[in-house]
């Protein structure tokens, strides 16, 4: 028996309780009762042709459109990213780079270096997932495999989110509406998703928001906050990259552990001394190739507490300086 014969001979009223998603889209169409205990096929073959043409699809169209639909929810490019294995190419120079580096998910990987090293240019390569062909000759493995070109130029399903230095909305709605529509989109309920995403965003937000806070009204901080918590919980992609989350204003800590509780690969470019000991290793950049692999210390973990202190400290004046109080005492 086939998945699609599977789906389509359920029960309409087991169908769109299992598949709540679906349930405006066929009330579009003229399917709108969840009592209804006739299968889906059952129903579209009681329609009549006019009831067709009225909606302008055909019956292998509805079932094609919905088919599509199942694959996206169910998946996500079928394949199970176990590592993620960046083979070293070149430095602007033409200088070799002597590097293969595996990383897993769960794992906190740094890459560190001046403006203009080339930072960037390896998150591009991670997200393009080169072969070769780009300026630095890299090559990106996935579970130890070349991934398949469908993987690398495929807009449904992206192995990799990056969350960039901008983050700007356009779209005339709530940051509730936003939410859902993308939770619809990935086949999951929006109901519990909403309200854990819009928690965890003001867990990580100086500035706290609602659902009904216009997502063009966010500010910097809060427009990053969101799109963490959103790829951690919606975001099917196994590795995300992050350029420079140290200048979003939210709290980078809380981020990073979000991120990895989901059992993300994450990859970090920053200037941030905090969020480079956080890792457990750093890629040192330097003439647009990877120079170096530091793993975290011991020592080094020891004195990201009195970091970590030091920072608190800097938050503390910064908060009592937005709350217009005096800092002649620190």
């Amino acid at each position: 028996m086939t998945q699609t014969t599977i789906w389509w001979d359920l029960p309409f009223s087991v169908f769109t309780s299992r598949y709540p998603q679906l349930i405006e889209w066929l009330a579009g169409i003229g399917l709108s009762s969840s009592q209804e205990s006739r299968s889906l096929r059952e129903l579209l073959d009681a329609f009549s042709d006019d009831h067709f043409e009225d909606i302008a699809l055909s019956k292998e169209q509805i079932l094609s459109n919905l088919a599509s639909q199942l694959e996206d929810a169910t998946d996500d490019s079928g394949l199970k990213v176990q590592s993620l294995t960046i083979q070293g190419g070149q430095n602007k120079a033409g200088e070799p780079e002597s590097i293969k580096l595996d990383l897993i998910p769960g794992e906190v990987t740094c890459i560190v270096g001046p403006t203009g090293s080339g930072k960037s240019r390896l998150l591009a390569d991670i997200e393009w997932m080169a072969q070769g062909d780009t300026p630095t000759k890299r090559h990106i493995l996935i579970n130890q495999q070349k991934p398949d070109p469908s993987l690398r130029f495929s807009l449904e399903h992206k192995l990799v989110a990056q969350l960039s230095q901008n983050m700007n909305f356009v779209m005339d709605t709530s940051v509730g509406e936003f939410i859902r529509m993308h939770a619809e989109s990935r086949m999951i309920e929006p109901d519990g998703v909403v309200t854990d995403i819009i928690h965890q965003a003001n867990l990580l937000a100086g500035e706290q928001f609602t659902a009904d806070t216009p997502i063009t009204a966010l500010s910097g901080g809060q427009s990053r906050a969101l799109m963490i918590a959103d790829t951690a919980f919606l975001s099917s992609s196994p590795v995300v990259l992050i350029d420079e989350i140290e200048n979003a204003g939210i709290d980078r800590k809380k981020a990073l552990q979000l991120l990895v509780r989901k059992e993300k690969i994450v990859l970090m470019a920053t200037h941030d001394p905090i969020l480079a000991l956080m890792g457990e290793r750093r890629l040192v950049i330097k003439n647009g190739g990877i120079y170096k692999v530091l793993t975290t210390t011991e020592k080094e973990k020891e004195n990201l507490a009195e970091l970590e202190a030091m920072d608190a400290r800097i938050q503390s004046l910064r908060h009592r300086l937005r709350s217009g109080e005096s800092i002649e005492v620190i």
